[in-house]
C-alpha cells in the first residue's frame, strides 16, 4: 500500500524550515544552509547527489539513505525546482541537480502556471501540476505503481499535506542550529489534532531525528 512520506526535511532548532529570502545565490533562504550540513555530510548524499565516493556512515546516514528506500514517486513544491516565480521564463533552467537528478522516479512539481514536461537522465521526470496538493497527490500514486510517495517540501508544501491530514510519516533531522527568521514549519498546526504524534527519537551525529505518525 502506497504511504505518503515526509523525509530527511531539516529544521532548525528554533523551528525553521527555510530561511529567508530564496534566491538561486541561497536556495534554502539565508543562513538555512547550517541546518542541512547533517545529510552533506552523509554516504548517501555524497554518493546519490554528488556521484561522489566518500561521506560519513553512522546514524544521519541510515536515514538519509531510509528517505530513498521504496519511493515510486515524489511532489515538490515549486521553489524545490525553480528559483523563479510567476509565469515561467525560457531561460532553460531544468532544476536544481543538473541533467542527472537524485530522484530517479517522476516527480510531480505544484505550481500555478502550465509547461510541459521535462525528461532527465536517470529515468526523472518533471511534470508540473496546476491542480493543487490532490490532484498532484492522485498523480504520483499513479506514477509509484505501490511504492511510497515522498514529498519533499518546501515548508508550505509540507504544511499543506500535513493540513489535509494526507502524511503518513514525516522524518525531521533536528539541527543544532538557530536560524533566526524564515519560514517556521510548525505554524498554524495543530499537530495532536491532526492526528500526529511521534514515533521515533534517534539522536545522530550532526542531528537529532524525529519521526511522526498518522494515527
Amino acid at each position: 500500500m502506497t504511504r505518503i512520506r515526509i523525509q530527511s526535511f531539516s529544521v532548525s532548532i528554533d523551528g525553521f524550515g527555510a530561511g529567508l529570502h530564496q534566491s538561486l545565490e541561497h536556495p534554502l533562504g539565508i543562513g538555512f544552509m547550517a541546518a542541512q550540513e547533517w545529510v552533506f555530510a552523509t554516504r548517501t548524499f555524497q554518493r546519490l547527489v554528488l556521484g561522489a565516493d566518500g561521506g560519513e556512515t553512522g546514524v544521519d546516514d541510515g536515514f538519509a539513505a531510509r528517505g530513498f528506500q521504496g519511493i515510486g514517486a515524489w511532489i515538490l513544491g515549486r521553489n524545490m525546482f525553480a528559483p523563479t516565480r510567476g509565469p515561467w521564463l525560457d531561460d532553460g533552467w531544468r532544476g536544481w541537480w543538473g541533467e542527472e537528478p537524485p530522484y530517479h522516479t517522476p516527480v510531480f512539481v505544484l505550481t500555478h502556471h502550465a509547461r510541459s514536461p521535462i525528461e532527465m537522465k536517470g529515468g526523472t521526470v518533471f511534470h508540473f501540476v496546476t491542480g493543487g496538493i490532490e490532484a498532484a497527490l492522485e498523480r504520483a500514486r499513479d506514477a509509484a505503481h505501490g511504492q511510497d510517495v515522498r514529498v519533499g517540501g518546501g515548508v508550505s508544501t509540507l504544511q499543506q499535506y500535513l493540513r489535509a491530514q494526507l502524511v503518513d510519516e514525516m522524518h525531521l533531522a533536528i539541527a543544532p542550529v538557530c536560524i533566526g527568521a524564515g519560514e517556521r514549519l510548525f505554524d498554524g498546526l495543530d499537530l495532536p489534532a491532526l492526528g500526529y504524534g511521534v514515533s521515533q527519537v534517534v539522536a545522530g551525529e550532526r542531528a537529532t531525528h524525529v519521526v511522526l505518525t498518522r494515527r
